[in-house]
């Protein structure tokens, strides 16, 4: 996917959600942890599965930036071809994410 930037020239921050990402990366150290202890099958299993959602989440908060901060600019300023490309950029993320 082409990497375009947003019509201010940067991308939105996403510094807010390094703590998001710190608790991913424990919780993934924690399943590391479980499985060197040779944990029960199910509880490692229920622990990816809390891993595998928080990353879920994290995914919808960066693609509710995208949308609101670069896709909503496209279509403020009311230009036909960046709001096409901009629908198509989202078009190929869903076909990525199924």
């Amino acid at each position: 996917m082409n990497h375009q930037e947003c019509e201010d020239s940067h991308h939105p921050s996403h510094i807010d959600q390094l703590p998001r990402l710190n608790r991913i990366a424990g919780q993934v150290e924690g399943v590391k942890k479980m499985i060197k202890e040779q944990r029960y099958c199910p509880d490692i299993l229920t622990q990816l599965h809390a891993v595998r959602s928080a990353v879920r989440n994290l995914e919808v908060q960066i693609l509710d930036t995208h949308l609101s901060h670069c896709v909503g600019q496209a279509f403020q300023q009311n230009d036909q071809e960046k709001q096409k490309q901009k629908i198509e950029e989202i078009r190929q993320l869903i076909k990525r994410f199924e």
